[in-house]
């Protein structure tokens, strides 16, 4: 039996560095990385690749058409499921984060769908940000964040 890993899941991304960015971050911890489909890019990008720099083919990357497909191939429960969005109530700093659960990211420019987080408020959490001057970050640094945050306990924080 492997042994029990995160996975970072990246909804309709646009940028392709961020991706490949991401992408490395994940090689580099042993994570999947999931795209949802449709990107903003193509996957063989130069600009992917130049993120992930020789790295990308190593990235353990699964794709999916779209948001049902995941859940239907993927079955997650629900409380393994972390949306990150810059409107969660809570913070990135609350959960217990399930060893094998899914970090879920959405696209830069529009964030995540609202019908995809229906229902789910409690599983929304959100990155602080202390100066009101700044309305967002980059991507690959939130996810990056993010993922070290979750993955403390298994890195001996």
């Amino acid at each position: 039996m492997s042994e029990p890993r995160m996975k970072v899941v990246l909804v309709t991304p646009d940028i392709p560095y961020n991706t490949g960015a991401i992408g490395r971050t994940c090689l580099a911890l042993n994570l999947e990385l999931i795209l949802i489909k449709p990107y903003g890019f193509s996957i063989d990008e130069k600009a992917v690749r130049r993120a992930g720099m020789d790295y990308w083919k190593h990235v353990d990357l699964c794709q999916y058409e779209n948001w049902q497909d995941f859940l239907d191939d993927r079955k997650p429960p629900r409380d393994s499921l972390y949306f990150f969005e810059e409107y969660g109530e809570q913070t990135i700093y609350d959960p217990d984060y399930d060893q094998e659960g899914y970090l879920v990211f959405g696209c830069e420019t529009k964030g995540l769908p609202p019908e995809l987080l229906a229902g789910l408020d409690d599983r929304v959490f959100n990155l602080p940000m202390l100066n009101p001057k700044v309305r967002s970050l980059n991507l690959a640094n939130v996810a990056t964040a993010v993922i070290y945050q979750a993955m403390r306990s298994q890195l001996g924080g």
